[in-house]
């Protein structure tokens, strides 16, 4: 099954193997099933529909929200070979004009088109009349009511579809979906339940980080610092917010770019290109800088201010690591974030259940940003992606052996602020406890005070450091106001009296991971690339992605065989770029005669003969393994899959009518305490009961009792 798709797989994107739930939505999408994906950003969800779209005949219609990703889109599949085109506004009226009598005479592939086109009576009349292969929604939490980013425009179109009867199926893909969203799209494309494909959120290259109590610029500069010649994206909440750090950087001599809704058109084209092409390695923006950002070496993504919710969030942190090599989320938290976007859901206009909806989600944000637990099992929480594994990786997991008792240090701090009648901010509190010399000290007679220079050894920044990190922790209040002063609150008094003790996570700054590849010649070939993007105005990574160029650069293929054994190259890419890539590489190898490459490429043993494809479902080949007598680990480990798509599998074969030997999973006394535990709960959901048993009972246990007794 799927032999056609594969020999599309390796011989236009260079892959060997599809990823995760790929193979069983492009199954579904050629069995004329609607369809949704959700899958996480990077995870290769536009394949699900350009393979289809390649192996059917006709033209297939993607919808998608953003132009900046139907261009880039479009631009990755004409580097192919592979006839494709966009119409947005962007375009002038005889350009789309010549492009819809393009699409009227089948002379494309794939069309991306924005929501607003199905007003047009015209456009939806072509659609009629040509033969489409399908029709995809890209970023289809947008359709949905309850979605992060719900778009009325992006709904409405649903009822336009319906009238356009040579629709074969509809494909539905998003990253960020929770259940009432999935429930939704559902709904509204006729998606039965066999039809999704979830695999889950987790982003395994990804490490997630919250910093409280630093000064944002600083940090920003200091990380910039430890990662020259990344690619990095910077969101702030604000307009004002990415004005002033773009000045801030600018003026430290970083090559920064801005985006956000306030700059002209031409201003955020010329910004977003010169990001995409590699000519600034730094963007500034707010969230106008939005989905479908398609670069795949973005290493790193900084939230200067905490998001509204956990699904922006993880979808604008998801920007980073697309290629699948290792990259840092940070978010700089500080209590003003949550003011602000209080406001910011109390001046939209939305109905109260709305904003009900959007106080829910916030809460659910800020949770995350004051647990002390695995940041990444928390999302996949958020989610109901459930694991019980911490990730080991992010800065909650990392810094619990990094624990620093500061209590006397803050008792020094609120003994100041007090001492200074609660009149003054920040910067004027950490420069009378370091013995400032500065002429607003004297204009106040600070240095009068006991506490004047009691913290000499800090430096300024340190103590500023150390007051933010007071407030964070709610040690400290601040009044607000165009110069916002700190107030002393009760946990201040308990903590001045020695009844609550403070203990400082230090956070530090995620180092760049040491190269196991020579870096001269990934940055010869990164040169190259750039080189050759320039001159056909694409973005360089849709010519070969960063984790593709460090694999040239780890193993030096030397002919045409070798480098198609290269992740991400393809006959395709091959003849149109495999040549001038070999050529530096072999120069490079010519002046580095005694460097050996990590594996010799043509050393390594052949692959064995795949079998052949199994053409049941593919819950059905995991049930019978397992009637077969094969434990449920084995089976992911014969079939490449999680543990979890294994149960997932197995209760699904139970739902068929299958029978299953329950006692493998659970006694009767174990069923019978879930049962009633259960019945205790007012919301009896799956994350809940786990909460309310003790750590005895593992998700796959209890997820095991609710299915059998028809809860799930």
């Amino acid at each position: 099954m799927l032999q056609k798709e594969e020999t599309i797989l390796k011989t236009y994107f260079g892959y060997d193997s599809f990823r995760p739930g790929q193979q069983e939505t492009i199954a579904h999408i050629l069995q004329l099933n609607n369809t949704l994906a959700v899958m996480p950003t990077g995870g290769g969800k536009s394949l699900c529909y350009q393979i289809p779209g390649l192996s059917r005949s006709g033209t297939a219609i993607i919808i998608s929200p953003l132009i900046s990703l139907m261009k880039d889109q479009v631009d990755a599949l004409q580097s192919l070979g592979i006839p494709a085109t966009y119409i947005n506004s962007s375009l002038t009226s005889a350009t789309q004009q010549k492009r819809l009598n393009g699409i009227r005479t089948n002379q494309y592939k794939f069309v991306y088109v924005a929501p607003e086109r199905f007003e047009s009576s015209y456009f939806v009349q072509i659609l009629k009349e040509i033969d489409i292969a399908l029709v995809a929604f890209d970023e289809a939490h947008c359709i949905s009511q309850w979605g992060h980013d719900f778009r009325p425009s992006y709904r409405s179109i649903v009822d336009k579809l319906a009238t356009i009867p040579n629709i074969p199926v509809f494909a539905a893909l998003t990253a960020t979906a929770t259940k009432e969203v999935i429930q939704d799209i559902q709904r509204l494309l006729h998606i039965q339940p066999e039809s999704v494909i979830n695999t889950g959120f987790e982003r395994e290259n990804l490490s997630f980080h919250i910093i409280k109590g630093r000064d944002r610029t600083t940090y920003i500069r200091s990380f910039i610092d430890e990662h020259p010649e990344e690619s990095g994206i910077i969101y702030t909440a604000t307009r004002k917010q990415t004005d002033a750090l773009y000045e801030s950087l600018s003026k430290h001599g970083i090559k920064v770019g801005k985006y956000h809704a306030g700059l002209s058109e031409e201003e955020r084209k010329q910004a977003q290109t010169a990001f995409l092409h590699d000519e600034i390695t730094i963007m500034i923006a707010t969230n106008a800088f939005g989905m479908g950002i398609d670069k795949s070496n973005v290493r790193y993504v900084i939230h200067y201010a905490m998001p509204m919710n956990i699904e922006s969030y993880y979808q604008e942190a998801g920007r980073a690591g697309r290629d699948g090599e290792p990259s840092d989320c940070i978010l700089l938290f500080s209590p003003q974030d949550i003011r602000l976007q209080k406001f910011l859901i109390e001046q939209s206009l939305m109905d109260d259940q709305a904003k009900q909806n959007e106080y829910r989600k916030l809460q659910a944000m800020i949770n995350y940003c004051h647990t002390h637990s695995c940041l990444n099992t928390f999302i996949l929480d958020y989610f109901h992606d459930a694991s019980t594994e911490t990730c080991g990786r992010c800065s909650n997991c990392q810094k619990r052996q990094e624990k620093t008792d500061i209590t006397e240090e803050a008792q020094m701090i609120l003994s100041c602020v007090k001492r200074m009648g609660e009149r003054f901010g920040v910067s004027m509190t950490a420069k009378v406890l370091k013995g400032s010399k500065d002429k607003k000290i004297q204009n106040f007679n600070l240095q009068s005070l006991s506490t004047y220079g009691i913290m000499s050894r800090y430096t300024e920044k340190e103590l500023a450091e150390r007051i933010q990190f007071l407030i964070a922790e709610s040690i400290l209040a601040t009044e607000e106001g165009r110069y916002p002063t700190l107030k002393l609150n009760r946990h201040s008094v308990d903590v001045l009296k020695g009844k609550r003790s403070v203990e400082m996570f230090t956070a530090p700054i995620p180092m760049a991971s040491e190269a196991d590849y020579p870096e001269d010649l990934f940055i010869a070939l990164r040169s190259l690339r750039k080189t050759l993007a320039a001159e056909q105005n694409v973005p360089p990574y849709i010519l070969f992605s960063d984790a593709t160029l460090k694999e040239l650069s780890r193993y030096f293929p030397t002919t045409k065989e070798e480098m198609l054994q290269i992740k991400g190259v393809g006959e395709k890419k091959f003849d149109q770029y495999g040549e001038v890539f070999l050529a530096v590489i072999q120069e490079w190898q010519a002046d580095h005669p005694d460097v050996k490459p990590k594996i010799r490429i043509m050393d390594t043993p052949a692959p064995k003969p795949k079998k052949k494809e199994d053409d049941r479902p593919s819950h059905t080949v995991s049930y019978q393994l397992f009637q077969n007598g094969k434990s449920i680990k084995d089976i992911a480990f014969i079939r490449d899959i999680t543990t979890q798509t294994v149960e997932n599998h197995l209760f699904k074969a139970y739902k068929e009518g299958r029978p299953i030997a329950w006692n493998i999973f659970f006694t009767e006394e174990v069923e019978e305490l879930i049962l009633t535990e259960r019945e205790k709960l007012t919301e009896p959901t799956l994350k809940e009961l786990k909460k309310a048993l003790s750590d005895d009972y593992d998700y796959t246990t209890i997820k095991a009792v609710l299915v059998k007794n028809k809860y799930m």
